[in-house]
């Protein structure tokens, strides 16, 4: 044992420390709680009764020692300066910083609320937490329709139901109710189907829909909200085309078609040889949405209309898979530098 301490005495002695690297080692070595003195008066229970005495004043003299060492290491490094391996140059030029853009998703939403904005339009907001009534009840959904079964909407509670909203029409309901009209507004948000992930699905997207409910509403202001909007987004020559359809929460309804801006008319990939292709669904406000939200239809009238906005932006920026959207691939979000 009286070895050791000698031996470290010496070593104390040699010591040297010209970085801070090395003036860190040595802290370690011979200061800290593990420190080789440490482990001595660790074992300074197995040292002879007649030893103690001894052995302390020698390892007492040994942890002075260290701390004094280790002192004037750290007062030759100080007046030495800084390392010089450690000095920032600051007449180095600056490494230049990546521009972000916008995501395309982003700049299709946008521009669609720019739009509207201009014909009067207001946007409007709600939950993606969604009761089953905002959701389904108040806007005509039958007890039996399929969009209520799991197949179709992700259940977070039953018995009420809560749902991750399946589209924002929950923000016509919510802001139809206990409010009287004119409502002119678009809700854009993000919405969930329970579907399987590919190039033209996705179990979540994005939707703009858009309600005007006031009196003397009638289908020609649908349409012509409609036609302004297509013209304004994909061009003044595009054509519109209204197709009869069905959904709970308009009557009569239809589905909204534009001549295909990428071929002309020709035939494509996109329109499928059809020179059509189709951004949303459309129609008057069904007389009993309006009453579930405590509106006589007797008096007041509406539209609402609703799109995809990744179908938008894919159609726009010939965008073949979905799923580019959100998969943070900074090669495809790149490509739309400078794009507003």
């Amino acid at each position: 044992m009286f070895e050791k301490v000698e031996e470290y005495k010496k070593l104390l002695q040699d010591a040297k420390a010209s970085t801070r690297d090395e003036l860190e080692q040595f802290r370690m070595k011979f200061i800290s709680k593990k420190s080789v003195v440490s482990e001595l008066f660790n074992d300074f229970r197995n040292v002879p009764n007649e030893q103690k005495k001894a052995f302390g004043q020698a390892l007492n003299e040994l942890k002075n020692q260290a701390q004094e060492k280790f002192q004037t290491l750290v007062d030759a490094l100080d007046s030495a300066g800084p390392d010089m391996s450690e000095v920032v140059d600051m007449t180095l030029p600056n490494i230049p910083g990546e521009t972000g853009s916008i995501h395309p998703l982003t700049i299709t939403r946008n521009k669609i609320i720019e739009i509207f904005e201009r014909m009067g339009f207001n946007v409007a907001s709600g939950p993606e937490i969604e009761e089953d009534f905002y959701n389904f009840t108040a806007l005509n959904f039958p007890e039996n329709h399929p969009a209520r079964e799991m197949q179709d909407t992700f259940f977070i509670e039953k018995g009420p139901d809560k749902v991750l909203r399946t589209h924002t029409s929950n923000v016509q309901a919510r802001l139809m109710e206990g409010n009287t009209p004119p409502f002119r507004s678009i809700m854009p948000g993000r919405v969930y189907r329970n579907e399987a992930i590919s190039a033209r699905a996705h179990c979540f997207f994005h939707q703009v829909e858009g309600l005007y409910v006031d009196k003397n509403v009638g289908f020609k202001d649908l349409k012509d909200t409609v036609y302004h909007f297509v013209r304004e987004l994909f061009g003044a020559d595009t054509k519109v085309r209204f197709r009869p359809s069905y959904f709970p929460f308009t009557e009569p309804s239809a589905e909204i078609d534009i001549s295909c801006f990428i071929c002309g008319g020709k035939g494509c990939n996109v329109c499928k040889g059809t020179t059509w292709v189709e951004i949303g669904g459309c129609g008057m406000v069904d007389p009993n949405v309006l009453k579930s939200c405590g509106i006589d239809p007797e008096e007041y009238t509406g539209f609402a209309f609703g799109m995809g906005i990744e179908r938008i932006t894919m159609l726009k920026y010939q965008i073949n898979d979905l799923r580019l959207f959100s998969e943070n691939d900074v090669r495809f979000l790149k490509q739309f530098e400078g794009t507003f």
